[in-house]
């Protein structure tokens, strides 16, 4: 189900100070990097992630497949960062941003 445009201003405030968790490199997105990806939302629910891609176009183009691959709804891109969000089957309240963030 799509986030809603609340739902995207909390996710927003929560993720505003979190630091990218994964880095894309030269090889783009390998399977390597969406299964590192996958266990990141899992753990963490919402993420940030650096990608590096020459072209505007071409670094939309991976956030939308980084998406696609992961089942992962894009909360907000700022120039080569990504906030992406996952709900967990099983959030763990110390690793989940989402959780600790309520605790607050």
């Amino acid at each position: 189900m799509p986030l809603s445009p609340l739902d995207k201003k909390r996710l927003r405030r929560i993720g505003h100070h979190l630091k990218p968790v994964l880095l894309s490199g030269d090889k783009g997105l390998s399977d390597t990097f969406v299964e590192e990806l996958q266990a990141r939302l899992e753990d963490h629910e919402l993420i940030k992630v650096k990608i590096s891609a020459p072209t505007r176009d071409e670094r939309a183009r991976m956030i939308d497949e980084l998406c696609e691959r992961s089942g992962a709804e894009l909360v907000q891109r700022i120039g080569n960062i990504a906030l992406l969000y996952r709900a967990a089957a099983k959030p763990n309240p110390k690793l989940s941003n989402i959780l600790r963030a309520q605790d607050q």
